[in-house]
């Protein structure tokens, strides 16, 4: 059984003994069941992770720290994605997949033919959401640090960002001829954009394309958006990046 991990914003130095934070501990004593002296890892987003043994406290919990080590498990490629916001569950299942494989940053993009609709006090309420689907990917893949998870943007906000990016950029548009084994591989940098689950109106495929996304298609079948996206950064792992 892998030991447990878990995400905790605060210094871990090597040899000291540190308080877990109430949620974590609430999750390693009271949902695992871990026990007294059942090793853990920590990590807190800076590229290492910490071998530890947990010492129940009460309801709480501490955390011997012991060996700090750095592994690498990031990949070559960074990878932006800028996904059209869908609801619920599906924005959950697209962030936690593209974290296991490797995504770099998020762009939550609010769509002409996006479902949902978020005042701003729910678009902060729904990164802080995403940011936990993000460290949980994170607890459970291995990795050390942290994708960002960018603030929603309204589609005209974030296509006045995208016009000063460089590296290579794709656009996921079922009516698209191309496949990703036709293009070169991307110098440093991919932005990969999926929209929402209405797809693209007409106009905002056109805006794109005009700033140089390359249409990509996915083959023969029109997939979901919670499928688009993660089906196209798999394959673009297993042709350019570390799969």
């Amino acid at each position: 059984m892998p030991i447990p991990r878990f995400y905790c914003a605060m210094p871990l130095p090597s040899g000291r003994q540190i308080t877990l934070p109430d949620a974590v501990a609430r999750h390693a004593v009271g949902v695992l069941r871990l026990r007294d002296g059942d090793d853990v890892i920590l990590f807190n987003g800076d590229g290492t992770e910490c071998l530890g043994q947990l010492l129940k406290t009460g309801k709480g919990a501490e955390v011997q720290l012991k060996a700090v080590c750095a592994p690498e498990r990031e990949s070559p490629l960074a990878i932006t994605l800028a996904q059209g916001v869908s609801s619920g569950e599906r924005m959950d299942y697209t962030l936690q997949k593209a974290v296991e494989l490797g995504v770099t940053r998020i762009q939550p993009i609010m769509m002409r033919r996006t479902i949902v609709r978020l005042d701003e006090e729910k678009r902060h309420k729904r990164r802080q959401h995403w940011q936990g689907v993000v460290i949980s990917a994170c607890e459970q893949c291995g990795r050390n640090h942290l994708p960002e998870v960018a603030p929603i943007l309204d589609f005209p906000e974030w296509l006045a960002t995208a016009s000063a990016r460089d590296g290579t950029r794709l656009l996921l548009d079922p009516e698209a001829s191309v496949r990703l084994r036709e293009l070169p591989a991307p110098a440093e940098s991919v932005t990969l954009l999926a929209g929402p689950e209405g797809g693209f109106d007409p106009n905002e495929r056109e805006a794109v394309r005009r700033l140089g996304f390359q249409p990509l298609s996915l083959g023969p079948r029109i997939l979901r958006t919670e499928t688009a996206a993660i089906t196209a950064m798999a394959v673009i792992q297993g042709i350019w990046g570390d799969i």
